[in-house]
C-alpha cells in the first residue's frame, strides 16, 4: 500500500495568510459570506479562522486562494489610488473576466481558477499590457 503524505502549510504561514486576508476582507468591506466563500470556508469556519488562536489546518487550495488574494490586493494598491483600490472588488466591471459583474462575485463563482485569472489580469494592467 502506498503512503500518502498530506501537504500542510507551516502554522506561521497559515496564521500570517489568515491575518492578511482578514485585513483585506475589512479593507474591501466584504460580507461574512463573501470572505468565507473567497477563502473556500463555511461562514462558521471563517469566523473561527480570523481569530489568532485558530487551530485548524488550511488545505493547499485555501492557501493558494489566500496567497492569490493577497497578491491581488497588493496589485490593486499599487495600480489604483484609494478609494478605487479598496472598492474595485465590489464595483461592476466590464473587463474581459467579469462581463459587467463585480469581481468579488466572479471570483466566488469561479473559485481558485478565476481568482488566479483575476490576479493575472490586474498584474497585466499594472504591467502595461
Amino acid at each position: 500500500m502506498e503512503n500518502v503524505v498530506l501537504e500542510r502549510p507551516a502554522p506561521d504561514r497559515q496564521g500570517v495568510a489568515l491575518k492578511a486576508f482578514a485585513r483585506i476582507a475589512d479593507a474591501w468591506s466584504l460580507t461574512l459570506r463573501e470572505a468565507a466563500a473567497l477563502a473556500d470556508m463555511s461562514e462558521s469556519t471563517w469566523k473561527r479562522a480570523k481569530k489568532p488562536d485558530f487551530a485548524g489546518d488550511l488545505t493547499r487550495d485555501q492557501m493558494l486562494r489566500l496567497s492569490a488574494l493577497i497578491g491581488l490586493y497588493k496589485s490593486l494598491e499599487l495600480y489604483f489610488n484609494e478609494p478605487i483600490s479598496r472598492n474595485w472588488a465590489k464595483l461592476p466591471n466590464r473587463g474581459p473576466e467579469f462581463d459587467g459583474a463585480r469581481p468579488v462575485d466572479a471570483m466566488i463563482a469561479g473559485g481558485l481558477p478565476k481568482i488566479l485569472r483575476v490576479r493575472g489580469y490586474v498584474d497585466a494592467l499594472r504591467g502595461g499590457v
